[in-house]
C-alpha cells in the first residue's frame, strides 16, 4: 500500500535516517569536512566501520553507535543522533570514546598504533543550559593555562534547539546543523542551494523519503522514539503521584520500572532487538534480555 502524502519529508533528527544519509560518501565527506573545518577535497576517503563496539568480557555493557567512520589518515569518527533527552550523556560519550580509543589495538601492540577518535554528538535537546552556543569541540588542555595537551581524544557537540537566527553568511558546522533541524521540503529546497554537499544530502533525503520500505522503516522508528517520549511522561507522572509519600525520586524509579516490561514488549513487538531497546532506553542489556525472555516464556504458556 503507498503513502498518499506528496509532502512527506524525512526527518534526520530520526536516527533511522541519520544513519541512511551517512550511507552517502559525499554527504559524508561534506559533514566531516565542515566538522573538522577543512576542504573537502582534502577528505580522500571516508570508510564505514562497524557500530557495535566489542566486548572483552561477557558482562560488560554493549556499545551500539549510529554511525562510525575511519579517515584515511586512522582517525576514527562516531557520530550518534540523539532526541530524547538523556541525563548522563556525558558519561555514556565518555564510555563510547574511550571504547573506540582503546579498541585499536590488541595485546601486545604499541601504543604507537593508536590514532586519533573523535566522537560527535548531534543532540536535539538542551545540554549545556548555561552556555547559549551551539557547538562546542573539547579535548585535553591544561586547567590552569588552557593549553591543549593532546588532540587524540576529541568531543564535538551539536545542539540544535540552540541554534541562532539565521544569518546572511553562515559557516559550514551551522549549515549542516540547520539542515538536520529541518521539517519541510521548502526549507530543504531552500537550504539545497547553500553548497553541493548540503545539496547531496538533500538529495538523498528526497530520494530516502520516496522509497517505500525506507519509509516504513523510519516510521517504525520514529513511532518507537514516540512511544518511549509517552512512556517516560507517563512513568513520571505515577512516579511523582506514589512520590508524595515516598519521595519524588523513588517516585519516579518505581514508575519507570512498572513500565518498563509494557515498554519493552512494544518494542519487540515492532522487531527491535534486546540490544536496540536497552540502547534506546539507556537500560543494561541483560535486563532487556532477562526481560524479554521472561515475556517469551509467559507468550508459549
Amino acid at each position: 500500500m503507498e503513502h498518499a502524502d506528496n509532502n512527506f519529508i524525512m526527518l534526520p533528527t530520526v536516527d533511522f535516517c541519520f544513519k541512511e544519509l551517512m550511507q552517502n560518501e559525499k554527504v559524508r565527506k561534506g559533514f566531516i569536512a565542515a566538522l573538522l573545518g577543512r576542504d573537502p577535497s582534502e577528505i580522500k576517503e571516508t570508510t564505514l566501520i562497524p557500530t557495535i563496539l566489542p566486548q572483552k568480557y561477557h558482562d560488560e555493557k554493549l556499545g551500539i553507535l549510529d554511525v562510525a567512520v575511519l579517515l584515511e589518515d586512522g582517525t576514527r569518527i562516531d557520530m550518534e543522533m540523539q532526541v530524547i533527552y538523556f541525563a548522563y550523556w556525558t558519561n555514556r560519550i565518555l564510555f563510547y570514546l574511550s571504547r573506540l580509543y582503546t579498541g585499536q589495538i590488541k595485546k601486545g601492540d604499541s601504543y604507537e598504533k593508536l590514532k586519533k577518535c573523535i566522537h560527535v554528538s548531534i543532540l536535539d535537546f538542551i545540554h549545556f543550559p548555561d552556555d547559549k552556543r551551539c557547538y562546542h569541540k573539547m579535548n585535553f588542555c591544561d586547567t590552569r593555562t588552557g593549553k591543549p595537551y593532546t588532540d587524540l581524544m576529541e568531543l564535538h557537540i551539536l545542539e540544535l534547539k540552540k541554534l541562532p537566527p539565521k544569518a546572511r553568511s553562515e559557516d559550514g558546522i551551522i549549515r549542516w546543523m540547520r539542515f538536520f533541524s529541518g521539517k519541510t521540503k521548502e526549507e530543504f529546497d531552500a537550504m539545497a542551494k547553500t553548497d553541493e554537499y548540503i545539496e547531496e544530502a538533500c538529495s538523498e533525503l528526497l530520494k530516502l523519503s520516496t522509497d517505500e520500505r525506507k519509509r516504513l522503516e523510519y516510521e517504525a522508528r520514529e513511532k518507537a522514539v514516540r512511544d518511549y517520549n509517552t512512556l517516560m511522561g507517563s512513568a513520571l507522572r505515577d512516579g511523582l503521584r506514589q512520590g508524595i509519600q515516598q519521595g519524588i525520586q523513588q517516585g519516579i524509579q518505581q514508575g519507570s520500572e512498572l513500565k518498563l516490561k509494557e515498554h519493552t514488549q512494544k518494542m519487540l513487538d515492532r522487531g527491535m532487538s534486546p540490544d536496540e531497546i536497552a540502547d534506546l532506553l539507556g537500560e543494561d542489556p541483560q535486563l532487556i534480555t532477562a526481560i524479554a525472555d521472561e515475556l517469551n516464556e509467559e507468550s508459549q504458556k
